[in-house]
């Protein structure tokens, strides 16, 4: 119940259930040094005052080099699957998958976007209304990490410069031994803290990381989604409480009661 309107939501699967404010890979990978919700988001959500959070849908976009695993990354958390021969995406594709975060609804669309060349000016104008960003590069080939900058500056075209949901993801880890997977993984925390973006290191073939990667994007979307919708709800609050709207009534009040008591002296 809303607002006297009932909001009917499917009810979500157990393991898209998240209680706890995810981790992120590693301390000096991450933007944001934090082990729980905002304490606006905790109070909103314990209250249920959370608005119309439950019908939400934040948009995600994954681009990068062609072969560097985008697809493959989906499937795995959306679907549990991997196949080493996925044939190249043509345009775009999307899947929808539906969470449950600290006991309230939401919603990530994760488009899939073609890396090939002749591709980008399809897939660039599903970029726009992006609330999320996810640049993926081959961590077994260091030219794709090169690509990656250029990547965000084509997402950020189409969006708002100020969006701070940005991730850097390395595929393919079970590709390289732990020495290399450091080496690599150096460069690139170097390259996220440019870009302004968190990084991660993940499998699709094994599923390391995968399913933790995409609940901390889940739970910072949520957060950022809801700290949004609340500061906008207390803006009209505030607007409805100034102006010269209650004075009128008051006013109003005062006049009749004037009107009252001269009658009752006429009287």
């Amino acid at each position: 119940m809303n607002n006297g309107v009932f909001l009917y939501t499917p009810p979500v699967s157990r393991d898209r259930v998240i209680s706890r404010f995810p981790k992120s890979y590693r301390p000096e990978a991450c933007l944001q040094f934090k082990d729980h919700f905002h304490v606006e988001v905790k109070s909103a959500c314990k209250g249920r005052q959370t608005r119309n959070a439950g019908l939400k849908i934040s948009k995600v976009v994954v681009v990068g080099d062609l072969y560097v695993g985008k697809t493959s990354l989906i499937n795995r958390f959306c679907k549990d699957v991997f196949d080493r021969d996925y044939k190249a995406t043509i345009g775009v594709d999307f899947e929808i998958e539906r969470f449950e975060i600290a006991g309230v609804p939401f919603n990530l669309q994760i488009w899939d976007t073609a890396g090939q060349e002749k591709f980008k000016c399809i897939a660039s104008a599903y970029y726009r209304g992006a609330e999320v960003i996810i640049i993926a590069f081959d961590l077994a080939d260091i030219k794709t990490l090169e690509h990656t900058k250029q990547w965000l500056e084509d997402a950020l075209k189409e969006n708002d410069p100020g969006l701070n949901s940005i991730f850097l993801v390395g595929s393919k880890k079970d590709l390289l031994s732990q020495a290399e997977c450091d080496r690599t993984e150096a460069d690139a925390i170097k390259v996220a803290n440019e870009m302004q973006a968190e990084y991660w290191s993940v499998s699709s073939k094994t599923g390391e990381n995968v399913r933790e990667f995409f609940f901390r994007v889940a739970a910072l979307a949520f957060e950022a989604s809801l700290l949004k919708e609340l500061k906008r709800n207390d803006l009209t609050s505030s607007k409805i409480g100034e102006g010269s709207t209650i004075c009128i009534e008051r006013a109003t009040a005062e006049d009749l009661e004037n009107t009252s008591n001269s009658t009752t002296s006429c009287c």
